[in-house]
């Protein structure tokens, strides 16, 4: 069978906010009943479905709460990755004739159930993996994050005014996105002197806590003329796995995105100069600079340069994370889904007071772990 051409024809979140009054798989569900009032698909026409991260047979038991009997699935789990990987495989799947229509959806209460004692840091004890050889020395994720963002700092000269910047750019896209968790402005200062969590990061270097949910649509292009909405087309994508101990990370002021980035935007046919706005995964500031010279934005060790003055800010010559990213919209476990959310919203038109000007090309770049797993997905507009 001929490959065929797919595109994002649906794209949703469930309600903003505390969800302590409710479960993941009923986010799962309000995410996607909005996805797929949003695509103009009858849930019938769905025939493929990934999910991780809930249940015993994920995505088995969240399909069957959504009263889909899937032909094709995925549970791939790599972290906060999973979901523009998961994205790339249904395209794949689509592209082959495997599935026509496949519906990507998370839900997660993650707040609410530190809130209520039901989550842990802790490594279960059963654990006999990789993580045994850290986790008993309190090697947390935002220490080895902490890590990293040391040694580029060493390597490169990199300034925590640079990486505060992140978080304040981030801060000002907030303000213009009413779902967002924390759209009070706040300033390098703010960030620099903010409580100390790991050194160096102070909290505003963090990323929030947050509930939430979301759901996007693949489908083939022969579907697209019964979409409701313009389609926004899967162009390329790009996936790799690193790491998981750090003393197996070959270079820790290098990322996954430097092998998926670039084989995204060669099977895309596109360069980094030539794309509107990014929505980078943003766990930490440090996150962002390292990203954006990985996928080939600028040289390596000038990404705290790059975001310097105002550059990925709003009206900036690459806004990035225009939600409001991680640090300041939402962050509820795994956040690669909103990524994809907001990258289709900015191609569509449809962000209102925080739109991209002529948005044509998006580069969504999810990494997960620590530095461990990325995927990068290039789409465009349907224009």
């Amino acid at each position: 069978m001929p490959s065929r051409q797919v595109a994002i024809v649906g794209a949703a979140l469930a309600d903003p906010g505390p969800a302590g009054h409710t479960t993941p798989y009923a986010l799962h569900a309000q995410a996607a009943r909005r996805a797929l009032a949003d695509s103009g698909l009858p849930r019938e026409r769905i025939d493929g479905f990934a999910s991780t991260g809930l249940g015993m047979l994920a995505p088995a038991e969240v399909a069957e709460y959504l009263g889909l009997r899937p032909r094709w699935v995925d549970s791939t789990s790599v972290g906060g990755s999973t979901w523009e990987v998961m994205a790339a495989h249904a395209a794949d799947a689509i592209a082959a004739g495997h599935a026509d229509a496949v519906l990507l959806a998370y839900g997660s209460t993650a707040r609410s159930d530190l809130k209520r004692g039901l989550r842990t840091a802790n490594i279960s004890s059963g654990n006999r993996g990789p993580a045994q050889f850290e986790a008993p020395y309190g090697h947390t994720l935002i220490a080895k994050y902490a890590m990293a963002a040391r040694r580029h700092m060493h390597e490169y000269g990199t300034t925590m005014e640079q990486f505060a910047e992140v978080a304040v750019a981030t801060r000002e896209h907030a303000a213009r996105n009413p779902e967002a968790q924390h759209r009070n402005p706040i300033t390098v200062d703010d960030v620099l002197g903010a409580p100390m969590i790991a050194d160096p990061f102070t909290m505003l270097h963090c990323c929030i806590r947050s509930d939430g949910g979301a759901a996007v649509i693949l489908a083939a292009a022969d579907l697209v003329r019964d979409c409701a909405r313009p389609p926004v087309w899967m162009l390329g994508t790009g996936e790799h796995v690193s790491h998981v101990t750090m003393s197996e990370w070959p270079d820790l002021t290098v990322s996954p995105a430097a092998v998926s980035g670039p084989m995204a935007f060669d099977r895309a046919g596109v360069r980094p100069e030539e794309i509107d706005f990014c929505e980078i995964y943003d766990a930490f500031t440090s996150m962002v600079p390292v990203t954006l010279e990985d996928l080939g934005f600028c040289a390596k060790g000038e990404g705290g340069a790059f975001v310097a003055e105002g550059r990925i800010r709003p009206g900036g010559a690459l806004p990035t994370n225009t939600d409001g990213g991680g640090l300041s919209a939402c962050h509820p476990g795994m956040r690669g889904l909103f990524l994809l959310v907001e990258a289709v919203r900015q191609l569509r038109g449809e962000c209102g007071a925080r739109q991209v000007p002529s948005a044509r090309l998006a580069c969504v770049s999810g990494t997960g772990g620590w530095f461990c797993s990325n995927g990068t997905v290039i789409l465009a507009a349907d224009r």
